[in-house]
């Protein structure tokens, strides 16, 4: 029992408590110190399935590729994180529509805080900060290359911020819908690059990419200015009550302060846009220039065979006297008289 008690620590979540519904009874969870043990067992996992998926999948098309090790590295990288977004799009859209946030936006506000979360909420946000923190230490597995590794630091630390802020902060349901939808994205963007180092001429879903990075950032800033400007505002409490989670309630009923959140967001939505919109703008540019540069080639190539066939219809000059193709002069011999 003891063993039994340590490895529960270890495997599921803790500081289940039961709560009174109308229906009788439902168990749910909060958030404490034990979870860091929780989570700490989880990054072993995902070091586990990290290696699985480069051992038995990644490594065996690498062999066949035979890719540069630029293109190596990047190609593991995205290996791994379009396993990641998949499972993590599939298992997010599950819960989310499980527990009704989708069917009832309302719900992403109403009743703040949300110290009390259902089961697969709680063990999803865990998984998640596990898999974040065990990106770390796969930085020195994966021998990344200095160059990326500022890169990389940057993308797992914003990740963490959010999804632990999220989770500490007890803005949980919004979060579930964030992250669904720029995992969706990233999906479909790392997936592209798969397909290109596949296939240097198929770029075809970078352009499918293109239009889901636009229409999540579209509806990241419609739920921003839905829930900010509109939902937390209106929450009946609105002390400030760290012991019961509610951080934001009084806050967000200050219009100024309301504003200035509203105002940060988009700023960043728009950094984002503007650099996505950026990088679509190089890849163009290059595009053209390599069609132009293979019509050029193309051109150069038409121009000369029509020389050669041009010559070898109408002879060539050899120290200034014109012969045929088969070298003999293309004049007529006069016949010797007998």
């Amino acid at each position: 029992q003891v063993t039994a008690k340590t490895a529960f620590l270890f495997i599921l979540p803790q500081y289940n408590v039961s709560v009174p519904t109308a229906d009788g009874e439902l168990v749910q969870y909060h958030y404490g110190l034990k979870d860091l043990i929780t989570i700490l067992f989880y990054i072993f996992i995902a070091i586990i399935l990290h290696a699985v998926v480069q051992e038995y999948a990644l490594d065996k098309i690498n062999r066949r590729l035979h890719l540069s090790k630029v293109k190596h590295s990047k190609f593991n990288e995205s290996g791994q994180l379009v396993a990641f977004h998949l499972t993590s799009v599939i298992w997010c859209l599950y819960v989310v529509v499980t527990e009704g946030y989708i069917s009832n936006p309302r719900s992403l506000w109403e009743n703040y805080p949300h110290v009390y979360l259902p089961y697969q909420v709680k063990f999803f946000y865990l998984c998640q900060l596990a898999y974040w923190l065990h990106a770390l230490p796969e930085l020195y597995f994966q021998k990344v290359r200095k160059e990326e590794i500022p890169r990389q630091l940057r993308c797992i630390a914003l990740y963490l911020l959010h999804i632990a802020g999220a989770y500490l902060l007890n803005l949980t349901r919004l979060g579930l819908i964030l992250l669904l939808l720029q995992y969706l994205a990233e999906f479909f963007f790392h997936m592209a690059r798969l397909v290109y180092f596949t296939d240097e001429n198929n770029e075809k879903l970078f352009n499918v990419w293109a239009v889901v990075f636009v229409v999540t950032r579209l509806f990241t800033l419609t739920l921003y200015i839905l829930v900010i400007g509109f939902g937390l505002p209106r929450v009946e409490s609105q002390a400030l009550d760290p012991e019961r989670g509610n951080f934001f309630s009084f806050l967000f009923n200050n219009i100024l302060f309301r504003m200035s959140v509203l105002l940060l967001v988009c700023l960043f939505q728009a950094s984002v846009m503007w650099r996505f919109i950026h990088f679509q703008l190089r890849r163009w540019r290059e595009y053209w220039n390599e069609q132009s540069s293979r019509k050029r080639a193309a051109a150069a190539a038409s121009t000369k065979q029509q020389t050669k066939l041009l010559k070898r219809d109408s002879g060539y000059h050899e120290n200034g006297v014109v012969k045929a193709e088969n070298g003999t002069s293309p004049r007529t011999k006069k016949l010797k008289s007998p």
